[in-house]
């Protein structure tokens, strides 16, 4: 029987246990991706709290990516440092991280402005510059100690608007075909792999669009299957509008689990399962009637970084969390209820 605190093996990645913690956007980062003792404060706290893996919020690979503020961000060698202190504060916590690359929007310099180009409107060498940016970051990643990293390919930020047919109309080898729009994330993991084969390699992807038109479930499967043959480590299954409110224990739990089990019957890597994830015995069931491996959290550590060892106490204690959405309203994504204050 499998449990939430089974010991896991997966390449080039050794866990405590298959809780994880999803990237969570914290919004405390400064222009350049530089972190304060507030940013550090959150991942000591979940180092110390037990969770098996932390990933952490949205670092983007583009020092001109300006799709949002307080990015976290590996566009420079300058970071390093400070990435390499908190990889090395959650490793002294006998914790793993690794860290989610993404991009918001792909922007060039157009005379004195920061222009934002469209996918259709990307040229080869644009194309390109981005897989360049991808392997550039994985290779700080690496320099600054991560375990691993997770390409970010859900939500709608860029690289999951690319391989949506609702953005990419292109019909050159990057468009078209479900197989032709992932061929940029393809050519990102093969970048990756190459640079530094001793990190692992996730994903997070939608598995759906839920919009008319967008990727299906069917979809996510080939696509996964695609990451998962060009040197994928592991599949975090989430979906476009996530963070679905007021989720009660024992009753609407795992609300992505029905996609996420389609697509680990069709690949040979772990599936990470997010979403709505509350109680030790939901998990625990399916792990053991499914083929998902791994299961994430983030509301409920935004509240309870404790979580885990809590659960370890008492496999049947019910998370705080009320699933209000209101940590997404606030800098640094704390509850408004516990009010931590770093």
């Amino acid at each position: 029987m499998k449990s939430v605190f089974d010991t896991v093996s997966l390449r080039n990645l050794q866990l405590k246990n298959r809780l994880v913690r999803s990237a969570t956007w914290e919004a405390l980062a400064d222009p350049d991706g530089s972190i304060d003792q507030q940013t550090y404060q959150i991942y000591q706290d979940l180092a110390d709290g037990g969770v098996g893996l932390i990933i952490t919020g949205f670092t983007s690979v583009d020092a001109d990516d300006v799709y949002f503020e307080g990015m976290m961000r590996l566009a420079s060698d300058a970071v390093v440092p400070q990435y390499r202190r908190l990889t090395n504060e959650v490793h002294s916590k006998g914790g793993k991280i690794i860290t989610q690359l993404a991009l918001g929007g792909y922007y060039l310099h157009e005379g004195d402005k920061l222009c934002e180009r469209q996918i259709d409107d990307m040229t080869a060498d644009d194309i390109q510059r981005v897989i360049e940016l991808f392997r550039l970051a994985a290779m700080r990643a690496q320099r600054a100690g991560f375990d691993g990293v997770q390409i970010h390919v859900a939500h709608f930020f860029f690289l999951s608007r690319f391989v949506s047919p609702l953005f990419n109309h292109r019909n050159d080898e990057y468009g078209g075909s479900s197989e032709r729009r992932a061929r940029i994330v393809v050519d990102i993991i093969k970048a990756i792999r190459s640079a530094t084969p001793n990190l692992h390699i996730s994903l997070k992807i939608n598995g759906s669009d839920f919009a008319p038109g967008g990727n299906t479930p069917q979809d996510a499967v080939l696509m996964a299957q695609l990451y998962a043959d060009a040197g994928a480590d592991s599949i975090e299954i989430s979906g476009n509008g996530t963070s679905v409110g007021g989720i009660k224990a024992h009753y609407n739990e795992a609300y992505f689990m029905p996609i996420a089990e389609e697509v680990a019957q069709a690949v040979d890597v772990p599936v990470i399962l997010v979403g709505g994830l509350r109680t030790i015995d939901t998990m625990n069931a399916i792990l053991n009637e499914t083929n998902v491996q791994l299961l994430s959290l983030s509301r409920p550590l935004v509240r309870e970084p404790n979580l885990p060892n809590l659960w370890k106490q008492d496999n049947g204690y019910v998370p705080k969390c009320i699933s209000c959405n209101g940590c997404y309203r606030s800098q640094g994504h704390r509850c408004v209820f516990e009010k931590r204050i770093y």
